[in-house]
């Protein structure tokens, strides 16, 4: 019996560490984590500071059809979990792009930047005309969503086709009444991101109660770079670009885009900045996917709307077999 209560005893004391232990440690730009295809850098000057952007550019796998396809990533993701995406594309016949953004992953984390949607889609547009690109099918999901739409308003000419993703900002969240974070606060709730954390809110939020195994290695790959020794960096950048996303509401401009455009949503989707400290009569009616695709459809001229009903913010991930179908279909040129 004493034994047993030494080795229970130990055991505890040892929980601690090994939790530590079991989420991974990565760089502030990521460094450690293994990309799905190389990965490139793109040097240029912004906002009079030296940046860096880290970039995919993989070729048509097989035959190629003339186009190029530009993934934007959301909030909580990285080019990297674009792969399987990544990989369908190729295969039809284009080349695709998949940049991280500034403050994002394996790009820099500036230590004082001016985050707003059109100063990263200038620099996705420099990236492109760096490697000579002049036509593009924008594939934005999440917050990338809401950079796809300020690329295609900003560069119509160069936008042959807009996918919107399970986009955020199809609401104006403090319109609607969310309170406002200083990004004082939102540097501290950065702080405090773990692995656990990360993963209770993506299935509560994202996924309508659900989880599956391999999300674990996304919600790894987020978590050690929270968990790394740029931390502050990446918190505090994470920190401006929250404050990014609340603040500059792509969702009045809808109207505005005219270029051929198609929203993908899964239904059961619920995000929405802010919505942890809205009233309760607030945090009610904000996030409502199902309702939020069919309006958004309406408020863009031509709109074509796919809903993927029974899933959550990111159809790619949950059913990439049904998604993919859909996507191909969809980035057809009419």
């Amino acid at each position: 019996m004493q034994v047993a209560k030494i080795a229970t005893l130990a055991l505890s004391i040892a929980l601690p560490g090994l939790a530590q232990a079991a989420t991974p440690s990565y760089g502030e730009r990521l460094e450690g984590f293994a990309y799905p295809y190389p990965l490139k850098s793109f040097a240029f000057e912004s906002q009079n500071q030296k940046l860096e952007m880290g970039y995919m550019d993989v070729a048509p796998n097989g035959k190629a059809n003339g186009r190029t396809a530009v993934l934007m990533h959301g909030k909580n993701f990285c080019g990297a979990t674009w792969v399987a995406t990544i990989k369908t594309l190729s295969e039809a016949g284009y080349r695709v792009i998949a940049p991280d953004q500034i403050g994002f992953c394996t790009s820099s984390k500036p230590a004082h930047y001016q985050y707003s949607f059109q100063q990263l889609a200038l620099n996705t547009h420099a990236l492109l005309d760096s490697l000579g690109v002049d036509k593009v099918s924008l594939v934005g999901h999440s917050t990338g969503g809401m950079l796809a739409t300020r690329f295609a308003l900003m560069y119509p000419q160069q936008t042959d086709k807009l996918v919107m993703v399970n986009p955020i900002g199809l609401e104006d969240w403090k319109a609607e009444g969310v309170p406002y974070r200083s990004v004082d606060q939102w540097y501290q709730r950065e702080l405090k991101v773990s692995a656990e954390g990360i993963r209770q809110y993506e299935q509560k939020t994202y996924y309508d109660g659900r989880w599956k195994p391999e999300y674990d290695q996304w919600v790894n790959m987020l978590a050690g770079l929270f968990n790394g020794p740029g931390k502050q960096a990446v918190a505090w950048n994470s920190a401006l670009i929250y404050d990014m996303i609340f603040t500059q509401p792509v969702f009045y401009e809808f109207p505005n885009l005219k270029v051929p455009t198609l929203l993908m949503i899964g239904d059961r989707d619920t995000t929405a900045i802010g919505s942890d400290i809205a009233p309760p009569e607030v945090k009610e009616r904000i996030g409502q996917y199902a309702q939020l695709g069919k309006d958004t459809a309406k408020r863009i001229p031509g709109a074509e709307l796919v809903e993927f009903k029974g899933l959550g913010h990111a159809p790619q991930m949950e059913e990439p077999e049904r998604f993919h179908k859909a996507l191909l279909e969809g980035l057809q040129l009419k």
